[in-house]
């Protein structure tokens, strides 16, 4: 069954849910179901397997929660109720601890006048306190499915009195490496559970599941309404080509014209995370990492900066920052273009979530171009391939944000009388308007926004083999005499000392642009080790940037500065 996520249908009252649960949605303020819940609810109501499609952010906790309370809390028997004893009727695998904590909250919102009691189970939270609550007797595990075995071999949980299991975010827990842990889950439950399945994508890998541990399930899929002619889709999708060395400047020239609220950027590795987010807070950001190397108490610390407004960039890895639901979060920046189209899916529904609008850009080198195609043609949506932002758009955005907050003050009820006396005696000297511009210029300068002098070059995407015949788009041509020194080849600097030594991007960048006449813009990717530090530089400055490193000092010492071997020119990779 293929519906539209816009098609209407009947309100939660006619989907024959218990008094308890409707006042709870209305108590919620919950007035209309969602696609997915009107068509997932009935069937799993009367206990049939479902296997639903759905993107992130559709409502599909919802869909499976409200059928599951239901269903466990009419079979609860009487004596464990007043017992308070009993083994878990109802499990929910999810990808990540922040998923587990908000599918458990959501449950414990939807079930609180039925006394469900629901526990979530995941790794990073002391497993002492996760055997108190299993002993005591649950109803519903929501766990993460290591954890969850993890409880399953110490015979702490128990599996066959399931009459219910649920795989949410199927896909992300596949590409996470759990499909043997998922099977060795499923093996161990009755053979005659009710099973249902959530998936963002339907890889054959998912098919696969489904036809090995469902009953001839009802099979649900919600696809977005396509947007009308002239009207902006939910997600803004958008392109930059820029080559690899010019990456950290266009971010940061993409975030300031961009301003969002809060946005991620995604990374491939957790090195390019941590290089990555020391180089925009060295630029001037409050950026936060977040990777798989990092401890809970970490990730914690890093995710209530984020909603606090402490931070407002959060630089993560895909595994790391699955699961998350951040409500403030507007853009989303993938910082290489992914190598799945399931992985961009997955990246992007981070934000326009719940009817919510977003941003979703990729900062693609050339080489990348036809992987952008790839993701266009199997996501059926348009990625628009944009001008990075020229030093004119940034002084213009900037302007913007000065008038727009000169505006917000003249609105407000504030007390402006206080300075019309400053006015008032200058009048007597200068102009009305020579005084309202010397204003805006200190308002304006008072920001922070220095001027970004230094365009970034224009590429043009590696050739393709002829497609079609068609010709080659040429929007992107490289303009030489706009690039680097040498035409743009870049070579590498070796630098002996790393990270052991305490060193920072914004370290090597000072060093550099303090004692040489290369600029920051000019530097390229910056990769620190433990014990050593290689840096790009254009090819036709290296001499004069290891003349100036050896004579001077980072981090307190003179480190061994040389041309890297393997660092041959690299301009046209």
């Amino acid at each position: 069954m293929v519906v539209n996520e816009t098609d209407e249908g009947p309100g939660f009252a006619d989907l024959a849910l218990g008094p308890e649960l409707l006042k709870a949605l209305n108590g919620l303020g919950y007035e209309e179901p969602t696609p997915i819940q009107r068509e997932a609810i009935p069937p799993l109501l009367e206990g049939r397997d479902l296997l639903g499609q759905a993107a992130t952010g559709t409502g599909k906790t919802a869909a499976f929660a409200l059928p599951m309370l239901q269903r466990l809390h009419a079979g609860r028997h009487p004596v464990a109720m007043e017992n308070g004893g009993g083994e878990p009727a109802g499990l929910v695998l999810v990808p990540t601890r922040e998923l587990a904590i908000q599918v458990s909250e959501a449950m414990h919102r939807y079930g609180r006048d039925l006394g469900t009691r629901v526990l979530p189970i995941y790794g990073g939270q002391p497993i002492g306190r996760q055997l108190r609550a299993l002993e005591r007797g649950v109803d519903v595990v929501v766990a993460t499915p290591g954890r969850a075995l993890d409880h399953i071999g110490r015979g702490t949980l128990p599996l066959k009195g399931l009459r219910m299991v649920v795989l949410d975010e199927a896909d992300e827990m596949l590409d996470m490496g759990f499909a043997d842990d998922i099977e060795a889950i499923l093996q161990d439950t009755p053979e005659d559970r009710q099973t249902v399945l959530f998936s963002a994508t339907m890889p054959p890998r998912i098919d696969g599941i489904a036809r090995r541990h469902l009953r001839e399930p009802v099979r649900i899929r919600i696809e977005r309404e396509a947007p009308a002619a002239g009207e902006a889709p939910l997600i803004r999708q958008s392109a930059y080509i820029v080559s690899r060395a010019y990456k950290p400047a266009a971010l940061g020239r993409v975030l300031d014209v961009e301003a969002p609220t809060a946005a991620i950027v995604f990374c491939r590795t957790r090195e390019e995370v941590d290089s990555l987010t020391e180089t925009m807070n060295g630029r001037g950001y409050r950026a936060e990492a977040l990777h798989g190397g990092m401890g809970q108490e970490q990730r914690d610390r890093v995710m209530g900066r984020l909603r606090s407004g402490t931070a407002d960039l959060l630089v993560a890895t895909d595994v790391a920052a699955r699961g998350l639901d951040i409500e403030q979060l507007t853009h989303v920046i993938n910082y290489d273009v992914p190598s799945a189209p399931e992985s961009y899916v997955h990246r992007i529904g981070r934000v326009g979530r719940a009817g919510r609008e977003g941003v979703a850009i990729t900062l693609a080198e050339p080489r990348e171009h036809r992987m952008l195609k790839t993701i266009e043609r199997v996501t059926r949506s348009k990625i628009a391939v944009e001008k990075v932002p020229t030093v004119a758009d940034l002084r213009a955005r900037r302007l913007e944000l000065t008038r727009a907050a000169l505006q917000e003050s003249l609105m407000e009820d504030g007390d402006l009388d206080r300075f019309r006396v400053v006015v008032e005696t200058l009048a007597d000297e200068f102009d009305l308007v020579d005084i309202a511009l010397a204003a805006v210029k200190l308002a304006h300068e008072s920001t922070g926004a220095a001027a970004d002098e230094e365009e970034i070059p224009e590429v043009t995407p590696r050739p393709q083999r002829a497609e079609r015949g068609g010709p080659r788009d040429d929007r992107f041509a490289r303009d030489d005499r706009r690039g680097r020194r040498g035409g743009g080849a870049m070579s590498r600097v070796f630098v002996g000392a790393g990270r052991s030594a305490g060193v920072r991007p914004q370290d090597i960048v000072g060093a550099i642009t303090g004692e040489t006449h290369v600029s920051g813009r000019e530097i390229g990717a910056i990769e620190i080790a433990d014990r050593f530090t290689l840096v790009e530089i254009p090819d036709a400055a290296v001499d004069e940037v290891v003349a100036a490193l050896r004579r001077t000092t980072i981090k307190g010492r003179k480190p061994i500065v040389r041309r890297d071997r393997d660092g041959a020119p690299r301009g046209r990779r």
